[in-house]
């Protein structure tokens, strides 16, 4: 049974609830989302507007999805108007749109809706995040005390103004006096190896949402595939246990130079253009990949997607945090981040990042 069949939820705690508007991307969400999800389909906006209206506060539904066409007066009007309204106010709104049409959508809407995802899009990144807002509004319910966050236009996940605008200036001033350095190792990585200068990789972020991460490629081409052979190596699995985490001692995919690079940090360096996009801050837990990501969705860990994804934390200059850190101690410390960071936490976590790097471990 897919997404868009209307089903019977088995319970209403592990369903999730759903107002669906639009035709265009059935199929595609039909085939590959799970069917533990109750929706209610419309065609046309006034339908979809009716329906919500008659709702109380205890049936609203947890999602609207809606597709966007090229018009967005009236679609506009519609949100603006649940957000402004209490009874509608823990209602995420995703919207599915073209990739010819992304930046209109972000100009018009990203400050009043949760995502925005342009297609041809990956439906798993999709049903994650939605998994992850349920249980963010679980947490908000279990009263888990995290600091205070700018409401900016209902986006609970908005950076704090002064940390934002910490990061804009600080990203833009060093990538502009980094220039010559980064133009240097790219070209040194295309005569060290084959294969791209940028490694790029999906990562979950802040609120779980899912960005492209770049760093520098330290590795030989396709390094990620070879990653399931060396999992009895991986130094946070103990006892050949699993782990949410993963680090490779002697990574025999790790180029020569990538090895300078990585003791360094100097492959981080490109991180500076995803602060400066605002996919990420300067200080904040480590956004992990999908695979990372995705086992650490229990109610005592997912707590840690609730603070700002960063380049630097809490983990990478704790005394422990670049060599014999075990897994739960990593998750703790996110966790407290999460729960406590500041400005001024942040300016101290940026000081004992410099001489972090230089350890022998990398992270």
């Amino acid at each position: 049974m897919g997404l868009l069949t209307e089903v019977k939820p088995a319970s209403k705690f592990l369903t999730i609830s759903i107002a669906y508007l639009g035709t265009k991307f059935v199929d595609e969400l039909d085939e590959k989302l799970n069917d533990r999800i109750d929706v209610v389909r419309f065609e046309q906006l006034p339908d979809i507007e009716k329906h919500i209206e008659r709702q109380s506060i205890l049936t609203v539904p947890d999602f609207l999805i809606m597709e966007v066409g090229d018009e967005f007066g009236a679609l506009y009007s519609f949100i603006k108007r649940i957000k402004s309204n209490p009874a509608y106010r823990s209602v995420s709104i995703i919207l599915l749109g073209f990739k010819n049409n992304r930046s209109s959508l972000n100009e018009t809407f990203a400050r009043d809706v949760s995502d925005i995802y342009c297609y041809p899009f990956n439906v798993t990144n999709i049903e994650e995040r939605l998994k992850f807002l349920i249980k963010f509004k679980l947490t908000c319910n279990k009263h888990v005390q995290l600091p205070q966050w700018d409401d900016i236009g209902g986006d609970r996940y908005a950076l704090p103004r002064t940390k934002r605008v910490f990061d804009i200036l600080v990203s833009g001033v060093m990538l502009l006096l980094l220039s010559p350095v980064l133009i240097l190792i790219a070209i040194l990585i295309k005569i060290d190896s084959k294969g791209p200068v940028i490694y790029k990789s999906e990562r979950a972020g802040t609120g779980y949402k899912i960005f492209n991460f770049y760093k520098f490629r330290s590795m030989k081409e396709n390094a990620d595939k070879e990653l399931a052979k060396l999992s009895a190596h991986n130094q946070y699995a103990v006892n050949g246990g699993s782990s949410a985490f993963v680090k490779i001692k002697n990574d025999p995919r790790i180029t020569p130079l990538g090895s300078f690079l990585r003791n360094t940090s100097l492959d981080e360096l490109p991180q500076l253009v995803n602060v400066l996009k605002g996919d990420m801050s300067l200080v904040g837990n480590r956004p992990l990949p999908l695979y990372e990501a995705q086992q650490l969705t229990s109610d005592e860990w997912s707590q840690r997607f609730l603070g700002p994804a960063g380049i630097t934390g809490l983990w990478q200059v704790t005394k422990r945090g670049r060599s014999e850190m075990s897994d739960e101690e990593r998750r703790q410390l996110d966790n407290d981040y999460a729960s406590h960071f500041s400005f001024w936490m942040d300016l101290k976590i940026l000081f004992k990042t410099v001489p972090a790097l230089f350890q022998n471990e990398k992270v």
